[in-house]
């Protein structure tokens, strides 16, 4: 199951993107967000797909391990593919049944959201994959230090973003053993009654509850023998610095943008 977990999980290699700043990619990201959002047409998507597709190959890290980290997410992609076949009006009827009508525009727009949102996934993944979580924090908490007039905790936030990331694939590897415990122990996970199905996962969510908890409190008491307060004044071991390869994506994260936004006013 760890391996069907993207967020969370870094793999190291010596990419482009590793070697980038946690600060460019970070903007790059949000910048590459932006432009998927202004997508509304044929061309702005296959221009994402070669995007996405160009990282990946970029990053070193295989494609078939993005795939996999796609898997849970595969019900949610279906139910917005069902929910506007079903719901989105359109002026081309495709299919009437009583009062269930298909149109052509309800197909095409469910296909281009869930196109859209596989590929932000697919773009978002290659953050955490690529970064360190303890750099991405410290990125994030750079970044956001204007937030601290605002009287935002910002050391705070990035303790807990650095906590979420690194625990993510602890949990689920935590998960995996619980559940081959269970299986050792005669339990099945196979009942097709809906009912049994959902009972036979409680002697999973119990341990699991028990064993986080666990880990939390082993957490804090280590935060607070370290006397970590606020995290204001604190000095790094690694200072993060620019360099000309974080201007040139951030530069090119901008042009996308920009592109992005051309094609849907040339779309429109």
């Amino acid at each position: 199951m760890i391996e069907n977990v993207l967020i969370g999980q870094f793999i190291d290699a010596s990419s482009i993107f590793h070697r980038l700043d946690p600060r460019s990619k970070l903007i790059s990201l949000v910048c590459i967000i932006i432009a998927f959002l202004l997508i509304d047409n044929i061309s702005g998507y296959v221009l994402a797909s070669f995007l996405v597709v160009g990282c990946i190959t970029l990053s070193q890290i295989p494609l078939r391990f993005f795939l996999k980290g796609l898997k849970p997410i595969l019900i949610i992609l279906a139910f917005t593919v069902f929910y506007h076949i079903l719901f989105t009006k359109g002026e081309n009827l495709l299919f009437q049944y009583g009062i269930l009508s298909i149109y052509k525009e309800s197909i095409i727009d469910g296909f281009s959201i869930v196109l859209r949102i596989f590929l932000l996934v697919l773009i978002t993944s290659l953050l955490t994959l690529t970064t360190k979580p303890l750099d991405l924090a410290h990125g994030f908490e750079i970044l956001c230090k204007p937030l601290k007039r605002l009287r935002f905790p910002v050391e705070q936030f990035s303790l807990m973003l650095a906590i979420t990331l690194r625990f993510i694939p602890t949990i689920v590897m935590e998960l995996d053993k619980i559940i081959e415990a269970q299986k050792a122990r005669g339990v099945n996970f196979e009942d097709k009654s809906f009912v049994k199905k959902v009972f036979s996962y409680i002697p999973i969510i119990v341990p699991l509850l028990f064993t986080s908890i666990q880990r939390a409190e082993n957490l804090a008491n280590a935060i607070d023998a370290r006397a970590y307060g606020d995290g204001s004044g604190r000095t790094r071991y690694k200072v993060l610095h620019f360099e000309n390869r974080d201007y040139l994506v951030i530069f090119a994260s901008l042009l996308f943008v920009g592109i992005f936004f051309m094609l849907r006013m040339v779309g429109g």
